[in-house]
């Protein structure tokens, strides 16, 4: 049995923001904390994006609490850039990272801690912050006919770049950012596209400021509040439209036709009858929270989903979420392991923080960090 006081599960931005936040309210590497990531390598969910998506195309791409990301090359794979800066982060901080490492199930014990039986063996601690995202929970809806489809059918999460559909027929099926960013390359090589959405997509012309940005986060708060799945970003902010864009509307390729009903062999069907054969199904459908190793806490909502006050479990105030629902971006997932920390940090009754033998609080110093560059 491996006895910590803290246990991070994930190592993408949620959980090396909670991780740097956990020592700096002075919980030390190995005793205090440990971080158990799934993924092979640092990235977090980024190590998996395709080649082509390089760091100039990234959107809204925080910097970790601490240390800059600066001077980056904007035409390399942003998974190589990602996968670097957090490899340095975790360096650069000492934070304990074990990977791989699977999570099978968190139990409450006996003695009043968490048990976690993992691929590396049962851990135990006072409190856990699950940090897991969603990359590993692709969603595939279900389409009558699906299994039915003679060609390729793949998910986002398995996107290999647009040189793969050179020369086919693509459907493309989703209305999110992810869903254009494909239909935009894959348009310059394939033969045909299709773009496909169950709701009509929203386009925002205007810019994204911080008061659109505080509305958006609310709304998501407040269904996460009520215990319900938390919504997408896109169906509380809209589409940005970008030049790119502009210029494949005018190209008539965000032409967008509404969901088909069913699978067929040879492509897609309507409820009218109309046909479009197809190559390929890409499915851009998005991810569901990956956290069904949580499922012996019974954490869930008859909603559906899990219920929190800030980044605590309302069933269970030794369990936060960081990188769900409201904090479910970069920018969210830093501030929300600085709260999940100092929650922590009072429900182990521990005050002797560093904040506090340095004479300052921990405001202030948040405030007057300087940046490792």
């Amino acid at each position: 049995m491996n006895n910590v006081e803290v246990l991070v599960v994930g190592a993408g931005q949620a959980g090396l923001s909670s991780a740097y936040h956990l020592r700096r309210i002075g919980l030390e590497p190995g005793p205090g904390f440990v971080v158990l990531d799934h993924s092979p390598a640092p990235g977090g969910a980024w190590q998996f994006r395709w080649p082509s998506l390089t760091y100039g195309k990234v959107h809204g791409m925080h910097a970790l609490p601490g240390m800059e990301l600066a001077g980056a090359d904007e035409s390399r794979p942003s998974s190589e850039v990602i996968g670097d800066y957090f490899a340095r982060y975790e360096h650069t901080f000492g934070l304990p990272v074990l990977r791989p490492v699977d999570v099978r199930g968190v139990h409450p014990a006996a003695d009043g801690r968490l048990r976690a039986e993992t691929s590396a063996g049962t851990w135990s601690a006072r409190a856990l912050v699950n940090a897991t995202g969603t990359w590993g929970r692709p969603f595939w809806p279900a389409v009558p006919g699906g299994d039915s489809f003679r060609g390729r059918q793949l998910h986002t999460a398995h996107y290999p770049g647009p040189e793969a559909f050179t020369g086919k027929r693509v459907v493309v099926i989703g209305g999110g950012t992810s869903a254009v960013q494909h239909l935009l390359e894959i348009s310059d090589v394939a033969s045909e596209t299709v773009w496909v959405t169950r709701r009509p997509p929203v386009f925002r012309e205007e810019p994204f400021g911080q008061d659109q940005g505080r509305e958006a986060v609310a709304l998501v708060e407040r269904r996460v509040r009520q215990g319900l799945p938390p919504q997408s970003v896109v169906s509380v902010t809209g589409l940005p439209m970008t030049d790119a864009m502009r210029a494949a509307r005018e190209r008539g390729v965000l032409d967008r036709r509404p969901m088909f009903a069913r699978v067929v062999p040879e492509g897609v069907e309507w409820a009218d009858g109309t046909r479009t054969e197809a190559d390929v199904l890409l499915w851009a459908t998005g991810f569901r929270a990956a956290i069904d190793h949580l499922a012996p806490l019974r954490l869930r909502e008859r909603g559906g989903g899990v219920r929190l006050d800030g980044t605590r479990s309302v069933r269970d105030p030794r369990v936060h979420l960081v990188g769900y629902g409201p904090s479910a971006s970069t920018i969210g997932a830093n501030r929300a392991g600085r709260a999940a920390a100092r929650e922590i940090r009072r429900l182990l009754g521990d005050t002797r923080t560093s904040e506090h033998r340095s004479g300052r609080s921990p405001e202030r110093e948040e405030d007057t960090e300087l940046a490792v560059r």
